[in-house]
């Protein structure tokens, strides 16, 4: 059934107008936006202790760059504490060697995990068992600090808002067409459904934090039971994120330039399958999951399909053809509202902007990883990651 032109032109202008408030967003954002730098200065006062905690399975390419940027810090006080978690290459070997160098480094290898655990939750909790820090801070182990002032600049941002949890959203690094591609679109759809400015405001609901940088006061850890009370969560970010706000201990999250950058996935892949799990975790309805698909359908792709099928339709003549010729204009008119607002925002989180022209393609992959989502929330499905499988 072919949407009547009349509907796809005032949808298209529709979409049109949105773009354009994106526009009004964006410039928001570049004059009044929070932007953490290593110049950002550290405590005002003493330097409360930090635990340094990641958790590694089978990150043999990683994990050397991330605990050795760990130990770099230049922050008074802190210990790092690496959990090999049941890892079948060399991560643990590796780990072993820089904590015989440095003995700030607490290396723990897991060997089994427990009924009703997922796997990641478990290696932090054991890793906070034996922290001493009044402060915890988790990172991942594609993560690498890329400042020493890190967490000098980290602590006294949490400090000055009065937090009990505080993200930092990284700096991407993507290499190669697909990374660059598709990583931005998703993190965008991430960024509009839990937009920094609502997460941070304490009578909104909105709750999220980036599992790259979570840093928590140990009070706050504690009055949510930590990963112990999100044992079976398979997005364990969110849910601290979510305990956190709804007991009123507060949090924020801050974008950030210079301080760490990740890179979350390799291969086209390890993008599909990655994105399908953080989908899956902080969308855990169908429902849910049906709301950024239609974000994706209607803002992203309708354009795309109102220029292709109005422009067609007018030139081959059929009736109403001024109707079908202002669709496809107004389909025209969006997508290049659209693709102008993917340029700046890409410049705005440091992504590459010659990939702007990407984001059509990278919004069509996105409906399959939602897709794809929504299919393992189906009764029996069941999610693999890193080699463990979870059911729903």
């Amino acid at each position: 059934m072919i949407v009547p032109p009349v509907i796809l032109a005032l949808l298209c202008g529709l979409v049109a107008c949105i773009w354009m408030t994106r526009h009004v967003r964006i410039a928001r954002e570049k004059r009044g936006g929070v932007l953490l730098s290593p110049d950002h200065p550290g405590p005002e006062s003493t330097a409360p202790k930090l635990s340094l905690i990641v958790a590694a399975k089978d990150e043999q390419d990683n994990i050397e760059s991330c605990v050795r940027s760990l130990l770099s810090q230049e922050y008074p006080d802190f210990e790092v504490i690496a959990c090999n978690d049941r890892g079948a290459d060399r991560t643990g070997e590796i780990l072993d060697r820089i904590a015989a160098e440095d003995a700030r480094l607490r290396v723990i290898h897991v060997r089994d995990l427990p009924d009703g655990w997922k796997g990641k939750n478990h290696a932090l909790h054991l890793a906070s068992q034996v922290a001493t820090g009044e402060c915890l801070f988790f990172t991942d182990a594609d993560c690498r600090l890329t400042s020493p002032r890190t967490l000098m600049v980290a602590v006294r941002e949490m400090n000055s808002r009065g937090v009990g949890l505080l993200s930092i959203l990284p700096n991407l690094a993507m290499r190669g067409f697909w990374e660059n591609a598709i990583q931005p679109a998703c993190s965008g759809v991430m960024m509009v459904w839990f937009e920094p400015g609502k997460v941070n405001d304490p009578a909104k609901p909105h709750a999220y934090a980036n599992g790259a940088f979570i840093l928590m006061r140990r009070d706050a850890y504690d009055a949510v039971g930590g990963h112990e009370a999100i044992r079976g969560a398979l997005q364990e970010d969110m849910t601290l994120a979510q305990r956190v706000k709804r007991a009123g201990l507060g949090l924020a999250v801050v974008r950030s330039v210079g301080l760490y950058d990740v890179r979350m996935y390799t291969t086209l892949g390890q993008i599909l399958r990655g994105w399908r799990r953080i989908f899956f975790g902080s969308f855990p309805t169908v429902g849910k999951l049906f709301l950024p698909l239609l974000l994706i359908l209607l803002m992203g792709l309708l354009p795309y399909a109102a220029a292709v099928v109005g422009l067609t339709l007018a030139a081959a003549g059929v009736s109403p053809t001024a109707w079908w010729r202002a669709a496809g204009l107004t389909g025209v008119a969006a997508a290049l509202l659209q693709l102008s607002v993917i340029y700046r925002y890409y410049k705005l989180i440091y992504a590459d902007p010659r990939y702007f022209w990407t984001y059509p393609l990278g919004g069509a992959i996105m409906v399959g990883i939602l897709l794809a989502a929504m299919a393992k929330h189906l009764p029996g499905a069941k999610l693999t990651w890193k080699g463990t499988s979870y059911r729903k």
